[in-house]
C-alpha cells in the first residue's frame, strides 16, 4: 500500500472576484510549500469573474450563482476527493461548511473570518426577525480551528461567541505581491490622495468626502472600486461639488501605480477585519491617514512612521493639512517586517501541520 507523503487541503470561495479574501486565498494556496501540501483552490462562482491568475495548483470553478446552489456539487466534491483539510472563508460560506462538517469527521475544518462580527452585525442590524441568526453564530463550534487576521477579531470571537482561545489562531495578511518602492515624493503641487476598496456603507465614504468637500489646498482624490452603494457614493461627489476633483476606476489589476502616485491613502472604514489596501499602500510607501476604529487598522498604523490614526472627522481634516516630509522607504518597513509573505505563509504551513498531526 502506498505511503502517504502530502497532505491535501482545499481553500473554498464563493467566487474570484476583487477583494481581500479572494487575493490572499489564491495568493496561499499557490505558495504554500509544495513538497508538503497538495492544495486545490475550489470556487463556488463562475470562471468568467475570475480577477486572480492562478497558477501551479488545481483550480476548480462550480459554475454556481449562489453559494446555496453549489451546496450539493460541493458536498459531492469533498465526497469524492476527502481532503485532509478544508480551509472557507467569507460568513455565509463559513456557515455551510460548518455543518456540512459533520458528514466528514475524518476532515479537518478551518474557517477564516472577515470582520469584527458582532460589530459588523451592529452595523446593519434590523428590526425584523432572522430565523438563521442562531444557526450562524453556532456555526463556529464544528469548526477545528478559526483564523482571524486580527487581535480585535479574536477577542470579538471569544467574548460574543464563546470560543475557547485555543480554537483561535490570529494570522494577518500577508503583502502578496512584489510591490516596487516609489521614489521620494514631489515637494509640491496637486495632492493626490486615493482609497481603494469596495464602496459599501461600512467603508466611510460619505465621511471622507465629508472631509475632503473642506480641503482648502488643490488635491485629487482617485476612489478604485466598486460595490452597492456605488450611486450614493458618486451622488455625494456632485453634492459636495468634487466632480472635478475626483476619478473613480471601477477595476484594475494595477493598483500599486496608482498607489505610487499617491501622497497618501485615506481610510473612511468604521470597522475593518484586516485591510489588505493599507499593507499595499505602505508596501510602495505611501502612507495612510484613517479612523482608529475595530479590526486590524491599528496593528498596521504606525502613528507618525507610516500615517496617522484619527479618533473623529476634524482631527482626520487637520491630518490633512498637517505638513510633514514622509520617508517611503521607512513606511515601506514597517509593513515588510510584520507581514512579509513568508512570515505569514510559515504560520499558515505550521497551523496545517499542527492540525494534521495532533
Amino acid at each position: 500500500m502506498e505511503t502517504k507523503t502530502k497532505t491535501d487541503i482545499v481553500f473554498i470561495l464563493p467566487n474570484l472576484l476583487p477583494g481581500g479574501a479572494e487575493r490572499v486565498f489564491s495568493f496561499i494556496a499557490q505558495n504554500i510549500d509544495k513538497t508538503q501540501f497538495n492544495a486545490t483552490l475550489l470556487i463556488i462562482g463562475f470562471s468568467k469573474d475570475a480577477s486572480y491568475d492562478v497558477e501551479g495548483i488545481n483550480l476548480v470553478f462550480l459554475e454556481k450563482s449562489r453559494v446555496l446552489n453549489g451546496t450539493i456539487p460541493l458536498f459531492k466534491f469533498l465526497l469524492k476527493h476527502k481532503p485532509d483539510i478544508v480551509l472557507s472563508a467569507v460568513g455565509h460560506l463559513n456557515t455551510i461548511m460548518a455543518y456540512m462538517s459533520l458528514f466528514f469527521p475524518k476532515t479537518k475544518f478551518i474557517a477564516r473570518e472577515v470582520t469584527v462580527l458582532s460589530v459588523d452585525v451592529d452595523f446593519f442590524k434590523t428590526n425584523s426577525f432572522d430565523p438563521w441568526s442562531l444557526i450562524i453564530k453556532k456555526r463556529f463550534h464544528f469548526f477545528d480551528k478559526i483564523i482571524c487576521q486580527s487581535q480585535d477579531m479574536q477577542d470579538d470571537i471569544i467574548k460574543n461567541y464563546t470560543i475557547k482561545p485555543e480554537k483561535i489562531v490570529v494570522i494577518n495578511n500577508p503583502i502578496t505581491d512584489h510591490f516596487q518602492l516609489k521614489p521620494e515624493p514631489p515637494s509640491e503641487g496637486v495632492v493626490q490622495f486615493i482609497t481603494v476598496g469596495r464602496l459599501s456603507k461600512e467603508k466611510g465614504y460619505e465621511r471622507l468626502l465629508k472631509i475632503l468637500s473642506k480641503v482648502e489646498f488643490p488635491f485629487h482624490y482617485t476612489i478604485i472600486g466598486n460595490g452597492n452603494q456605488k450611486e450614493a457614493v458618486l451622488s455625494l461627489v456632485d453634492e459636495y461639488n468634487l466632480t472635478d476633483k475626483i476619478t473613480h476606476i471601477h477595476f484594475t489589476k494595477e493598483v500599486s501605480k496608482y498607489l505610487a502616485k499617491s501622497d497618501f491613502f485615506l481610510q473612511g472604514s468604521y470597522y475593518e477585519g484586516f485591510p489588505n489596501c493599507l499593507i499595499e499602500s505602505c508596501s510602495v510607501g505611501t502612507p495612510v491617514i484613517a479612523f482608529d476604529v475595530p479590526g486590524g487598522t491599528k496593528e498596521i498604523i504606525e502613528d507618525g512612521v507610516n500615517g496617522y490614526l484619527m479618533a473623529n472627522e476634524a482631527d482626520f481634516l487637520e491630518a490633512l493639512n498637517h505638513s510633514k516630509s514622509w520617508n517611503p522607504e521607512a513606511v515601506r518597513k514597517s509593513v515588510y517586517s510584520k507581514f512579509n509573505r513568508t512570515k505569514i505563509i510559515q504560520q499558515y504551513e505550521t497551523l496545517f501541520n499542527d492540525l494534521i498531526n495532533a
